[in-house]
């Protein structure tokens, strides 16, 4: 899973769990802290850890997204965190939003934390940019008011599977630390 620095443990803003202190885990503590308390979520709205599990030619693998944002319980965003680049986290953030439930979730954001990118899921299209520019819960809701959910095809579905293994393959039970894949459910 490459190098982090251990920084000892934190307590999950969104969850109340104890979990690993890591660089990583600082910015996305950030961002929850971020979601709620100026873009006017409330700790509920928001799915931290979503699993995403999947066969590809007969492997179990695993990729995770780091938040999703629900609005009145329907999914609206999906927020993949990771340093360096923006540009390279676009595809498999893209891919995860196209899975994640049976419908394309709306908006997706890629961020290293100190930017972002806000793209449409149904396009690819970049929106905006900039953490300021992550949509607040009052457009959030306005936005899905007027939208009819787009499907993928299972072809479709497959096809955004086998990219975002492609990004994110993390073999279950091989790769995976207790506290990024450990899930609220477990």
């Amino acid at each position: 899973m490459g190098h982090k620095r251990i920084l000892g443990k934190t307590t999950d803003f969104i969850t109340g769990r104890e979990i690993t202190d890591t660089d990583d885990e600082c910015y996305r503590q950030k961002l929850a802290r971020f979601l709620v308390e100026v873009k006017g979520y409330e700790k509920g709205d928001i799915g931290p850890k979503r699993r995403i599990e999947m066969q590809i030619e007969g492997k179990r693998v695993l990729s995770m997204v780091d938040f999703v944002v629900s609005v009145e319980g329907r999914p609206f965003m999906v927020i993949k965190y990771g340093p360096g680049s923006l540009v390279t986290r676009e595809r498999p953030a893209l891919a995860a939003a196209r899975v994640l439930e049976d419908y394309q979730i709306p908006l997706t954001v890629v961020t290293n934390g100190e930017d972002a990118e806000i793209l449409d899921t149904v396009s690819g299209n970049v929106l905006s940019t900039g953490i300021e520019a992550i949509t607040d819960k009052a457009s959030a809701l306005e936005v899905l008011r007027k939208i009819t959910p787009d499907r993928l095809s299972a072809k479709q579905v497959e096809a955004e599977k086998r990219i975002l293994s492609a990004y994110d393959y993390l073999e279950h039970d091989l790769e995976c630390d207790a506290d990024w894949c450990e899930t609220e459910s477990e």
